[in-house]
C-alpha cells in the first residue's frame, strides 16, 4: 500500500524522536504492540525496584479531514500507572495533568483534565516536548516513589 502514513505512525515516530531518548535513559522502553499503536495507544514500561511496573501511556485521538468534517485539532493525554504486571489494568493510575495540577499544585496546565492538542508536526513536537518535560520532572520520579505530593497542609 502506498500513500501517506497513518496519523498514529506519524505520532509514534515524533514521540520517539522527542521523548524516546530521555525515557530510554530513565529505563523505560516502548511496548512493541502494533495493534495498540493502530488504536492510538503507546506505552513505555519499566520494571521498578519494588517489583511493580511503571507505565507511561500516551492515548492519541487523531482527527483526519474528510469532506464531511471540518479540521479538528488532534489530541493526546498522558496517563501514569503502577501495577503488578505490565499488562494489568489494575494498580494505581493517574493522568499526568491531574498529578501536576491537583496533586502537586503546579498551575502550568489549563486544567487537571488536560489533553494536549496539535494541528501539524511542529505543534505536535512542541506538545510532546511540554508533556515530556512534565513526565521527566514529575511522572517518572512519582512512579519510582521518589517524589510524593505534599499533603501536610491538607485539611
Amino acid at each position: 500500500m502506498t500513500g501517506r502514513q497513518k496519523p498514529q505512525d506519524d505520532f509514534r515516530h515524533i514521540l520517539l524522536t522527542v521523548v524516546g531518548g530521555a525515557y530510554t535513559a530513565a529505563g523505560y522502553h516502548l511496548d512493541e504492540r502494533p495493534v495498540q499503536w493502530a488504536g492510538g495507544r503507546f506505552r513505555f514500561v519499566k520494571a521498578l525496584d519494588d517489583g511493580e511496573y511503571g507505565i507511561i501511556e500516551y492515548q492519541l485521538l487523531a482527527y483526519v479531514d474528510t469532506e464531511w468534517s471540518a479540521r479538528q485539532p488532534s489530541r493526546f493525554k498522558v496517563t501514569l500507572r503502577r501495577s503488578a504486571t505490565p499488562e494489568s489494568r489494575g494498580g494505581y493510575q493517574r493522568d499526568l495533568s491531574a498529578l501536576v495540577v491537583e496533586d502537586f499544585g503546579v498551575a502550568i496546565l489549563p486544567s487537571a483534565d488536560h489533553w494536549w492538542t496539535y494541528q501539524n508536526t511542529e505543534t505536535l513536537g512542541k506538545a510532546l516536548l511540554e508533556a515530556g518535560h512534565l513526565v521527566i520532572g514529575y511522572g517518572i520520579p512519582f512512579l519510582a516513589g521518589d517524589l510524593k505530593p505534599d499533603t501536610s497542609n491538607d485539611g
